[in-house]
């Protein structure tokens, strides 16, 4: 299984850079079997069934993205290197890993200094940046987000900078617990409106945890598929989140969760009778074409990247060949590619 079997050619017009609005404006392509529907994401109550279960990831994106300097005493003075630093996730010890650009030139125990009184010390370089910042709790959380900026994937901040509508946008509704450094964008269709509807139809919810990591952007670089290694993210479905799919399960209700975020997390905590339990931990599960599904019933999706584990997820969900027939559909239909793009419903036939 080559990386070269899931490319495909994406005009740059398509890469959205802002989402629709209203959020369930968004187009919705409905893949159902071998069927395929053009619909907006305010169809999906008509689509779903009552006793669906929709999945959803409650993670809250942090503004990870931070600019600042590191001061410097040279015989002329005090210099002052830009520095731009991307959070990724806290460690058991305090300390944040990191991104950095540049990284050649930091050295250990250097400090950074950021706006708001925020500051950071390196205190780990070999094996990964690790920054120990002097604020903690509610007044690290105050300050990062008057420094930080919502961290848009390349994709989009190649395009644009972040400005204080992604504040909002790069969002979902629910958003409960901090942590995330990329959105689970799938979530980012849904308002008000749109869960009222679901309700009234009859279509259930639960909320997990999966906290999305920067890793998530990192390309595949090896030929033979098989042999990547996924990046890991914590996450957790709680006792009563299990109970929810496990009840609609035994009810003849499909488990669809919004997003790949969700979908991993559930395969990863789902036994292999598709029976669900609790789970906190880390997961670097990587799906591909010839996984064996535990639990998922469908998958509400955005459209996603060449060459990406995510295309590749998708692609065993519906089969290689049927997830070329939808993409090749979306672009000439002009959907919206990646995270504040259109969305699409992937129902394979084996339901």
């Amino acid at each position: 299984m080559q990386l070269s079997d899931f490319d495909f050619d994406l005009p740059e017009r398509l890469i959205a850079t802002r989402p629709a609005k209203p959020r369930s404006s968004a187009k919705l392509l409905l893949a159902e079997g071998a069927e395929t529907r053009d619909l907006r994401v305010a169809d999906l109550p008509s689509v779903l069934r009552p006793g669906d279960l929709l999945v959803l990831n409650d993670t809250r994106v942090i503004p990870a993205r931070l600019t600042g300097h590191r001061p410097r005493q040279t015989p002329d003075g005090e210099v002052r290197a830009k520095i731009e630093v991307t959070l990724m996730e806290p460690q058991a010890d305090g300390t944040w890993s990191a991104l950095a650009k540049p990284m050649r030139k930091l050295k250990l125990d250097e400090k950074i200094i950021f706006s708001s009184g925020l500051q950071a010390d390196i205190k780990v370089l070999d094996g990964g940046l690790r920054l120990a910042f002097n604020l903690t709790g509610d007044d690290f959380d105050v300050a990062l987000a008057d420094a930080g900026a919502m961290p848009l994937p390349p994709y989009i901040a190649a395009k644009r900078a972040p400005d204080a509508q992604d504040n909002e946008d790069y969002q979902t509704i629910w958003a409960k617990r901090a942590g995330a450094v990329a959105a689970p964008t799938a979530s980012l269709h849904f308002d008000e409106d749109l869960m009222a509807a679901l309700i009234a139809r009859g279509v259930r919810t639960c909320f997990v945890t999966l906290h999305v990591g920067a890793g998530t952007f990192l390309p595949v670089t090896v030929h033979d598929v098989t042999t990547h290694r996924m990046h890991a993210e914590w996450g957790e479905v709680t006792e009563a989140a299990a109970q929810a799919m496990n009840a609609a399960r035994a009810a003849g209700g499909r488990i669809i969760p919004v997003g790949t975020t969700a979908l991993r997390l559930i395969e990863s905590a789902a036994q292999e009778n598709g029976t669900m339990r609790a789970f906190e931990g880390t997961t670097d599960i990587f799906i591909y074409p010839g996984y064996r599904w535990k639990i998922t019933d469908a998958l509400m999706t955005n459209f996603h990247l060449p060459k990406s584990t995510l295309l590749m997820l998708v692609s065993a969900l519906m089969g290689a060949d049927r997830i070329r027939e939808i993409y090749d559909h979306a672009v000439a239909e002009n959907y919206r590619f990646f995270s504040y793009g259109d969305a699409s419903l992937l129902i394979p036939s084996r339901i």
